[in-house]
């Protein structure tokens, strides 16, 4: 998750999840790659870019406000949004945009 994700022309979607972590891992490592890899076959899915150093952000991108609704239900998802929640969050909050500008440099 270290490249800047390659994103359509705007209109489209962010998720920005921001978090502040307990100290418990418990398998915090592992569930956060598996979220990953299941985001990125969902329909609507755009991609990723997420960072942590103490406060944590991601940041995921989607075609559309009903992408967006079927990856929160996603039932595997909802399984690790409730262990979040009881182990690994000490707070978060999570914001969803539409974006409807982008633009950006690369240095070939």
């Amino acid at each position: 998750m270290s490249e800047i994700a390659k994103t359509p022309q705007p209109p489209y979607y962010a998720v920005i999840f921001t978090s502040e972590r307990t100290d418990w891992d418990n398998g915090y490592a592992e569930i956060a790659d598996e979220m990953e890899k299941l985001a990125s076959v969902q329909p609507g899915f755009l991609g990723v870019e997420s960072a942590r150093e103490g406060l944590g952000i991601t940041v995921s991108y989607w075609e559309s406000l009903e992408a967006i609704q079927k990856w929160k239900q996603n039932e595997r998802h909802l399984v690790a949004q409730s262990q979040g929640i009881s182990d690994w969050y000490l707070t978060y909050k999570t914001r969803v945009c539409r974006v409807e500008r982008d633009y950006g440099f690369e240095k070939v």
